[in-house]
């Protein structure tokens, strides 16, 4: 303890220099500053440091280099900036994660925002990390206990696997994430709050994730009203904080809240760097950028973790073929769609089984959970056709044996999909066969029955 203690505190004094390369504001142009002095050192993507007359200081990023000057976007807004002012080069983004910060709360530069210190860890690693090589990650792993009986069988998570959480606002998202925060398996836990309001990331902490889910878990936040410099960066930071857990040979669960305020960020930031918008509204960057993010989780290599990540995805009007939605399926291996209409009626999660996929399906079940997965979608999907016709009253018992299967098993399916699992993913499959079977037994007894005897005969 005491060994990687003195290499935090080395590390924090390696980042002290007592020289800086300084240039002056030479325009202000909108809400970026043009640089001059500084472009024959800066980087895309160096940190600069403006220093106002006020005295306090201005943070930003570089975002083009010219031959006489640099284009600096700031993290607020330039209020108060004028020409002449010193710009101060910091250098290249990086992290350097800690294994100390699990239970902490950080902001995208990895700075304490919950009031108590906190030092950067031995090794730095760069915010955009190349994805481990596609020829060495290992194969997907086990099927993961989630504490929630519809993702223990019909949707089941393995380790490794990436999902987007499809929903609107308000459809119970934040407290499906928060109870696979608290409840899912895995040894570190890493949230990435992006563009969250203020009042929410408390909330989310004392009431949605709570004292136990905190001691395994490391969240990374910026709320939005931060500049689109930070909220972007606040999905690069989260990941990083996995890749270092993940090189320790651990499992990481990394939840992403949400990847559409990260391509809305993203956007901001292309938008003031001149690229010119294609993909309704979004620039053409933003797809690589998305897949780029997503493909540095999942399978690690040989003597690495898996990171096992979930992408949370806002989508107005439940629409599925939007920008950030349509990137995000091509590029997971699964996803999962909340429905208003059914959060509505009060049931959660409220998730939509026949709209929601798990590509980690047939080979994390065996051939039997897989025959009760398929007779349970097959029986809720034949009710999702005739609902409008059952609840209308226009249809009769006895036409459709697998409707009428459907109609006496729909009340207790649709209530196991909302049900929390503590003890195992095989009783979760118990429970769901005794469901089945249940129904199937009550059918033939009404088959059977003196009164349906002699209405055939």
């Amino acid at each position: 303890m005491i060994n990687s203690d003195m290499a935090n505190l080395q590390a924090e004094i390696a980042t002290l220099s007592p020289v800086r390369v300084v240039g002056r504001v030479c325009a202000v142009q909108g809400a970026t500053l043009r640089i001059s002095g500084v472009s024959h050192e800066a980087q895309l993507g160096d940190r600069l440091r403006v220093l106002r007359r006020s005295g306090d200081a201005l943070l930003g990023e570089v975002l083009q280099i010219d031959e006489s000057s640099v284009l600096m976007l700031p993290d607020e807004s330039p209020q108060g900036v004028a020409l002449g002012d010193r710009a101060a080069l910091s250098g290249a983004c990086s992290i350097a994660p800690s294994d100390s910060w699990i239970g902490r709360i950080v902001d995208p530069f990895g700075a304490p925002i919950d009031g108590l210190p906190l030092m950067r860890g031995a090794v730095p690693r760069p915010l955009r990390a190349d994805p481990p090589a596609p020829a060495q990650r290992r194969s997907l792993g086990a099927r993961l206990g989630t504490g929630m009986a519809a993702f223990n069988t019909l949707l089941p998570v393995v380790q490794g696997q990436r999902i987007g959480l499809f929903a609107g606002s308000g459809v119970g998202k934040s407290s499906l994430l928060g109870h696979l925060g608290r409840h899912m398996q895995a040894d570190v836990v890493v949230f990435a709050l992006i563009g969250e309001r203020g009042r929410e990331l408390r909330d989310f902490v004392d009431h949605v994730l709570g004292p136990a889910g905190m001691q395994r878990s490391v969240i990374v936040a910026a709320t939005s009203d931060q500049s689109p410099l930070v909220r972007r960066r606040c999905a690069w930071t989260a990941m990083s904080v996995a890749e270092h857990f993940r090189d320790q040979g651990k499992h990481v669960l990394l939840l992403a809240d949400s990847i559409t305020r990260f391509a809305e960020a993203h956007r901001e930031v292309a938008t003031a760097a001149g690229e010119m918008p294609a993909l309704r509204g979004f620039p053409a960057s933003t797809a690589h950028t998305i897949m780029s993010l997503c493909e540095r989780a999942g399978p690690g290599e040989l003597g690495q973790g898996d990171i096992t990540a979930i992408f949370s995805v806002l989508v107005a009007g439940s629409d599925m073929d939007e920008p950030v939605a349509d990137i995000l399926r091509g590029v997971l291996d699964g996803h999962v769609v909340l429905d208003r209409a059914i959060a509505e009626r009060g049931r959660y999660p409220a998730v939509d089984l026949l709209r929601s996929v798990s590509r980690s399906l047939p080979g994390a079940a065996s051939e039997n959970e897989n025959k009760l997965i398929q007779k349970a979608r097959t029986l809720l999907g034949a009710y999702a056709r005739s609902e409008t016709m059952v609840k209308a009253g226009l249809y009769a018992d006895g036409t459709d044996p697998e409707l009428d299967l459907a109609i006496r098993v729909w009340p207790e399916l649709d209530a196991f999909l909302a049900e929390s699992e503590s003890i195992s993913v095989q009783n979760s499959f118990d429970r769901l066969s005794l469901i089945l079977r249940r129904a199937g037994n009550t059918g033939k007894m009404v088959a059977r029955s003196p009164e349906t005897a002699t209405a055939h005969g």
